[in-house]
């Protein structure tokens, strides 16, 4: 699943806690070539992108979404059938190559899918022209399969064929990889994203068409030390690195504590159980327990949409132009949101889990908003001018020359039975917890990300 924010910190940040035992089977070195390291580069999101053009309004109405009252239908939500919400905000990309001689193309490693997919030479869409394309008659080592592919995004579909050649991530060659060669891209949905395709880490289980995942291509290839990856994700928007995808083992430089491992309930997502969701130290949510999944691919933290919705007004966030706005004053009296896995409390805080906003140009803003402040779990105090409600702002000039504003990092997103509902803990979970992939024991590990 492909939902982006910056500049949080976590609570515990700056208390000293001893480093982990090694593993068993050891943590493989720097050095070691099959525990390779993929720099991940963090771009400005599409999101970001169509804020500052004006033109995220323009954006929901032509795809015919709902930002404020139901995010997106997906009731039909399959592995071929991807929530188009979820490419708006990807900002970690890495760089892999196909062919020989190499072809390079940026994608997202995404947990939340299992295939790998870039645009073709002989795809038609406009998205395709302004992204890097593979040729396969450029390639010796391309061999045709043929199978049709074809996963559904919102309005529109992403549709191609099965081709076969070598993939190389970070000196990693993996031989006979069998991928999608989009040649027709919805709409507008990715030509002003900035990756060319999607890589998947999720379960063979998920994979369209039956394609082994390029993962499952690494261990039966013998190219990883241990059945395990981990992703580190910079929770510092200025520092040079975006963040870090391991193959093979773990750093314990990344993370603080020890890892604390959670068994996957279902081999197909990287999928685990949530004891409960808890604001400002109140179970709020999920109360006898659900299920949740580890997605890389989803920059956003989402939930059933019923219950963010309650989210929403407890952390104080109002309705703005398509987006839940929270007042950036407000962050020290607004409250903890906590996700007790296995017993354990992960605690984001309101740094944590909203996103600063520093727009480059005036978006097309609606009258201003205004309602009374009823969340339990914020004081009664006035929001942008010292009024007590909760108001979104009256004027572009509120945004103007790079005034900052704030946005909830919760989406509300309904996944429908059998594979929901779910609680996807992305990428504003991911940048707070340091996450290892640990397919030869099928459960996730999870510790506070080093500062």
């Amino acid at each position: 699943m492909v939902l982006g924010c910056s500049g949080w910190m976590w609570g515990l940040q700056g208390i000293s806690i001893p480093q982990p035992a090694p593993c068993p089977g050891g943590i493989p070195s720097d050095e070691d070539p099959r525990s390779p390291r993929v720099t991940l580069t963090r771009h400005r999101s599409l999101r970001k992108t169509l804020r500052d053009r004006g033109q995220l309004s323009q954006f929901w109405k032509a795809h015919k979404i709902d930002m404020v009252q139901y995010s997106e239908d997906c009731s039909a939500f399959t592995a071929a059938n991807e929530p188009l919400i979820n490419y708006l905000d990807m900002e970690y990309f890495g760089q892999i190559s196909i062919g020989t001689p190499p072809q390079n193309f940026t994608v997202v490693f995404d947990t939340g899918s299992s295939n790998l997919w870039v645009p073709s030479v002989y795809c038609t869409s406009k998205a395709c022209t302004e992204h890097a394309r593979f040729q396969p008659s450029h390639s010796s080592t391309y061999q045709p399969v043929g199978v049709p592919f074809s996963i559904q995004y919102g309005t529109g579909s992403l549709t191609g064929v099965i081709g076969s050649d070598q993939v190389t991530v970070e000196g990693l060659t993996v031989t006979n990889q069998q991928f999608a060669e989009s040649v027709s891209e919805p709409g507008k949905t990715f030509l002003d994203a900035e990756f060319d395709g999607i890589l998947g880490l999720a379960y063979p289980s998920l994979a369209v068409d039956g394609v082994t995942p390029v993962f499952d291509n690494m261990m039966a290839q013998n190219l990883v030390e241990l059945p395990i990856f981990s992703v580190y994700m910079s929770s510092n928007p200025d520092s040079p690195l975006g963040g870090e995808l391991l193959f093979g083992g773990f750093d314990p430089s990344r993370f603080t504590g020890t890892l604390n491992w959670v068994p996957v309930t279902q081999q197909g997502y990287w999928q685990i159980h949530l004891d409960n969701v808890q604001v400002g130290g109140t179970v709020a949510f999920c109360k006898d327990g659900c299920q949740a999944i580890v997605d890389t691919g989803t920059s956003l933290l989402t939930g059933p949409t019923k219950d963010i919705k309650k989210l929403q007004k407890y952390i104080g966030a109002t309705p703005m132009d398509g987006e839940y706005a929270v007042e950036c004053s407000n962050l020290n009296v607004m409250p903890d949101v906590t996700f007790t896995i296995n017993g354990l409390p992960y605690t984001l805080t309101p740094q944590a889990y909203t996103l600063m906003v520093r727009p480059q140009a005036h978006p097309q803003l609606p009258p201003a908003r205004c309602r009374d402040q009823k969340s339990p779990f914020l004081p009664q105090i006035g929001w942008a001018r010292g009024r007590p409600q909760l108001c979104s702002f009256s004027s572009p000039q509120e945004y103007s020359d790079g005034m900052a504003f704030c946005t909830s990092g919760f989406q509300g997103m309904d996944v429908a039975p059998p594979a929901g509902p779910l609680w996807v803990l992305g990428d504003v979970f991911i940048r707070q917890f340091y996450s290892v992939f640990d397919r030869g024991n099928n459960r996730v590990g999870l510790a506070p990300a080093a500062p």
